[in-house]
């Protein structure tokens, strides 16, 4: 049977796609966050997942305030990078595996969870940053790729236990799928940051901490933060870290936390990333 293997929690800070496609990679200000994931690149390298489910938000290029799906499920064949207003990424062209995610589909929404069918969408910052981090920039994708949207932008976001919740009966989906699969699962966003306002650039290092040793725990503490928490102490879009949720939920009860990076700043955002595997 197919089976999850592993997540990879990660920020998707837009600057990063920027600094890698103009060259920035190197320079003294980015050099020292991309050298954080040369652990990581190897990783999954020696890993050879075969699918990625990505979990991410779309940041107005395939939804607007017209259409906002809490949960959403990409069922193509293929989802090419979003223009954001200055021109697609040069990123390959995400490859969809549309058998396995229409059967993810048929078992979350019998399971009882309301996934949204997307046959149509162009992916942003929001999927492709954190796929230039973990494989750089190959000619292609080095697997197939299913898209997981998920609503952080619009009141009200899903709770952190519902997006745990999404993870365990994702994990349940997976493990019904017949064919021999090293199933990976992404959750994107965050860490602490806030974009606008009196508090733009916000950091809580400790807070983020906190996070982030719960996700390598049990996670109970986490799966209960309420919405309101995640605004005053992490910033109007440190709510992005309810993704990490899913992919944690996705996950056996005990993991080992293969690897930790934290930096600050990157752009105005704290940039987190943390691998987890079953223990």
């Amino acid at each position: 049977m197919a089976k999850i293997v592993a997540s990879v929690n990660v920020s998707h800070v837009p600057a990063i796609g920027a600094a890698w496609d103009n060259g920035k990679a190197n320079d003294p200000y980015w050099k020292p966050i991309f050298s954080g994931f040369d652990f990581s690149k190897k990783w999954i390298a020696d890993l050879k997942p075969d699918v990625i489910l990505l979990v991410y938000n779309d940041h107005a290029s395939a939804f607007d305030a017209s259409i906002i799906p809490t949960f959403a499920i990409g069922c193509a064949a293929q989802f090419p990078p979003a223009d954001e207003g200055w021109g697609p990424r040069p990123v390959p062209t995400v490859i969809g595996y549309p058998e396995l995610a229409s059967h993810l589909a048929q078992s979350l929404i019998l399971d009882e969870f309301d996934m949204t069918i997307i046959n149509e969408m162009d992916v942003d910052h929001g999927l492709t940053v954190p796929l230039t981090l973990m494989f750089g920039q190959p000619k292609e994708w080095p697997c197939r790729i299913i898209p997981l949207p998920v609503n952080v932008v619009q009141f009200p976001p899903p709770t952190g236990n519902r997006c745990w919740n999404l993870g365990r009966a994702l994990k349940r989906a997976v493990e019904a799928w017949p064919e021999d699969l090293r199933v990976v699962v992404f959750g994107t966003g965050g860490m602490s940051h806030q974009l606008q306002g009196m508090r733009a650039g916000l950091i809580n290092r400790e807070w983020d901490t906190k996070f982030l040793d719960s996700l390598a725990g049990d996670a109970q503490w986490a799966r209960q933060v309420p919405f309101i928490e995640y605004v005053r102490e992490t910033g109007s879009e440190g709510i992005e870290m309810v993704m990490w949720l899913v992919s944690r939920g996705a996950l056996e009860h005990k993991v080992k936390e293969v690897y930790r990076f934290y930096h600050v700043p990157c752009s105005n955002t704290a940039l987190g990333h943390l691998i987890l595997e079953n223990a």
